[in-house]
C-alpha cells in the first residue's frame, strides 16, 4: 500500500475486505430458548436452491457493500466488481485495495477488474484473516430458524437484513475491526 500511496496521482487508498456466502431454501437450525422439559419444534423442508450474497466491508469505518447474485463464478465476480468500484468512488486518484481469499473465480486470468481496484489475497487456508468472513453470521440471523417458500422471500429476507446492517456501520465496525488492520 506504501507504494500505491507513493504513486504519482493516487490522493487515497482504502483497504476493503470482500467474501461471498450461499443462503438457500434449507434453514439455518440455531438453538433456542425453551421451557425446561419442553422441545421446540423447529420446521425443515429440505429443498437444493440458492442464492450468493456478495459482501465488502471497509472496517475501520463498518461501511458494507453487497450485492446477490445466483452463482459465484468469474463473471459474476466481474458483474460484482463493477458496481463496488463505483458506489466507492475508485478512480486513478482513489484507489481500493480488496482483501480476498484464494477462489478460482477470484484470481481467474479472465476476471475484469475496474479501474482503481487492485486485489490483494490473503494466503491459503487463511479465512480468520478475512474481516468479511464475520458479516456473515449477522446476516443470517435473519434467517436463523424460519423457512422461506421461495427464493424471492429469501431474497427479500436476506435483503432487508443486508440494509438494515448497511445502516448499521458501528456494529459493523465492532464486528470486523481488526487491531491489525490498516486504518485507510
Amino acid at each position: 500500500m506504501t507504494a500505491l500511496r507513493a504513486t504519482p496521482g493516487v490522493k487515497r487508498v482504502e483497504t476493503w475486505a470482500q467474501d461471498e456466502a450461499r443462503f438457500g431454501l434449507q434453514p439455518t437450525a440455531r438453538r433456542v430458548w425453551s421451557r425446561r422439559g419442553a422441545r421446540p419444534v423447529a420446521w425443515q423442508q429440505p429443498r437444493y436452491e440458492w442464492r450468493w450474497v456478495y459482501g465488502c466491508v471497509h472496517p475501520p469505518t463498518g461501511r458494507t457493500h453487497w450485492l446477490e447474485m445466483p452463482c459465484v463464478n468469474t463473471a459474476a465476480m466481474s458483474a460484482a466488481l463493477a458496481p463496488f468500484a463505483r458506489d466507492v468512488g475508485a478512480d486513478a486518484a482513489h484507489r481500493v485495495v480488496l482483501v480476498l481469499d484464494r477462489a478460482g473465480w477470484h484470481r481467474s486470468k479472465k476476471l475484469v477488474v475496474p479501474q482503481g481496484v487492485e486485489l490483494w489475497w490473503l494466503p491459503a487456508y487463511t479465512p480468520q484473516l478475512n474481516p468479511a468472513e464475520r458479516l456473515w453470521t449477522l446476516v443470517r440471523e435473519a434467517v436463523a430458524n424460519r423457512v422461506c417458500a421461495s427464493l424471492d422471500e429469501l431474497d427479500a429476507v436476506v435483503g432487508a437484513r443486508c440494509v438494515a446492517l448497511y445502516h448499521a456501520p458501528r456494529q459493523i465496525c465492532r464486528t470486523t475491526n481488526y487491531h491489525w488492520w490498516p486504518w485507510c
